[in-house]
């Protein structure tokens, strides 16, 4: 553990990438990117999401990672050191993190709490009309749920850079790699018929997921998938809310950074597809089309009723799978509060035991206005999108509609165009190592990029509507 406020550093490169995966594999992937890859027509989602993550997520995610390493600090000084006159995009990149930790802890225990559900026994409940709904509107279990996903988080972070974070990302991320390979090879063996006599079965579902259909498809559902797409990126990288910034402060500088950066950008792309192939596919084969549609619900809503349909063999596959998520989710926490303690650390110059604790008790109190908001405190806004929120989804909303673009932006004119893509080039060929895509990264950071997220960020503003 450091001592004092000491930084901690990555031992090696493969600490350094299974701890980034960890943070990239989420929730974002496989929460989010099943119901947007079902929503999304499948084939056609996937096909563009590859391409913007080994362009445009590629960008993001050199550029952040090699500000961590040159400057050796978390985003607060990581920025200003980059350039004296930009101090102020280190303040909005920790914000983000602020905003994020209590929501998706939240989150996080609603996951815990079906995780206990099925290890007890009582699987067939969650699978009940209602359930989900009846929970979440609860006052206290969601709070308790919570405290036991933060008390998890935080005492990975406490244990500091080695001996936690990296220690149990070797343990965490193999199993879930293993888990996460051996549901979707069982998804695709199902098969079911329904009172009408039509079978479906996980291979139609594969194909379903697999195979891009543009047939039908207008200018105005290709944008729509587009912009799904790219801001699934920030889900899934965890790009622009400083986090990779401050990984990358750890990485030590014999490291072939260029190496690491592909092995983290294929690894969280392949879990993404991989978690869509554990879930769709059984979708498909027990709801049809239909469940194909049900959104940020598929997995709290639907997964247990098709849990349910499986029969003997539901619990068991059941309670791995929300194992696994509950892995996923906490290696993506550990992250989120691990940039805001790493900040408190650099800027306020405390213990890390000291800076978990206080951002620990932050988490708890505003992650208990987060859990009453669907029940004591709740509300419903309109967002300037159009979207209807409360404060879950307020607060999702102001983290990854608004600041991760902005940041994501403000850092590529940063780099294309005040200190020069040079500076980040030069950075990750220290030691002699060659820099793949290097054309293509300047050509990104300077010109597409900066459009693309312009353009995203225009929508989540509502200047246009899709």
């Amino acid at each position: 553990m450091e001592k004092g406020n000491k930084r901690g550093n990555f031992t090696g490169s493969i600490g350094f990438v299974l701890a980034a995966a960890g943070s990239a594999v989420g929730l974002g992937n496989i929460w989010r990117f099943p119901y947007l890859a079902a929503k999304d027509g499948g084939g056609t989602f996937i096909l563009v999401y590859i391409i913007l993550a080994l362009t445009f997520g590629f960008t993001l995610l050199t550029t952040d990672v090699a500000i961590g390493r040159k400057t050796g600090q978390s985003p607060l000084n990581a920025y200003r050191m980059i350039h004296p006159k930009w101090g102020g995009l280190g303040i909005l990149a920790c914000i983000i993190p602020v905003v994020i930790l209590p929501y998706y802890c939240s989150i996080g225990g609603w996951v815990l709490k079906y995780l206990g559900t099925f290890i007890t026994g009582h699987g067939v409940e969650a699978a009940q009309d209602g359930y989900f709904t009846g929970y979440i509107t609860s006052v206290w279990q969601p709070i308790i749920w919570l405290f036991i996903y933060l008390f998890l988080t935080a005492f990975v972070v406490y244990r500091g850079v080695n001996k936690g974070i990296e220690n149990y990302s070797r343990i965490l991320m193999p199993i879930l790699l293993v888990m996460i390979v051996g549901i979707s090879i069982f998804s695709m063996t199902l098969s079911h018929s329904d009172a009408d006599g039509v079978t479906r079965t996980g291979l139609q579902g594969l194909k379903v997921y697999l195979v891009p259909n543009f047939s039908g498809m207008t200018l105005k559902d290709f944008v729509i998938v587009f912009v799904d797409a790219l801001g699934q990126l920030f889900f899934s990288i965890s790009v622009a809310m400083g986090i990779m910034v401050t990984y990358g402060s750890y990485v030590k500088k014999e490291t072939n950074l260029m190496r690491s950066i592909n092995q983290i950008e294929w690894f969280d792309t392949a879990v993404a597809l991989l978690a869509g192939l554990m879930i769709v596919p059984a979708v498909y084969t027990f709801m049809g089309t239909e469940g194909m549609s049900a959104g940020p619900g598929l997995m709290f809503v639907s997964l247990p009723k098709i849990f349910e349909a499986m029969g003997a063999a539901g619990p068991v596959i059941g309670t791995i799978f929300f194992l696994m998520v509950s892995f996923a989710a906490v290696t993506s926490s550990v992250s989120v509060m691990e940039s805001i303690v790493s900040n408190i650390i650099d800027r306020f110059h405390v213990s890390r035991k000291k800076g978990t604790v206080l951002v620990t008790i932050y988490a708890c109190i505003v992650g208990v206005i987060v859990c009453l908001g669907y029940n004591v405190l709740y509300f419903e806004l309109k967002l300037p999108n159009g979207a209807v929120a409360q404060i879950l989804d307020l607060m999702d909303y102001l983290s990854n509609n608004l600041l991760m673009p902005t940041v994501a932006l403000l850092s590529c004119i940063l780099i294309g165009w005040v200190v020069k893509p040079q500076t980040i080039i030069d950075e990750v060929t220290i030691g002699g190592y060659k820099f793949g895509r290097k054309k293509l990264y300047i050509v990104m950071v300077k010109f597409i990029a900066p459009v693309l997220l312009a353009a995203l960020l225009l929508q989540s503003l509502g200047v246009f509507s899709l």
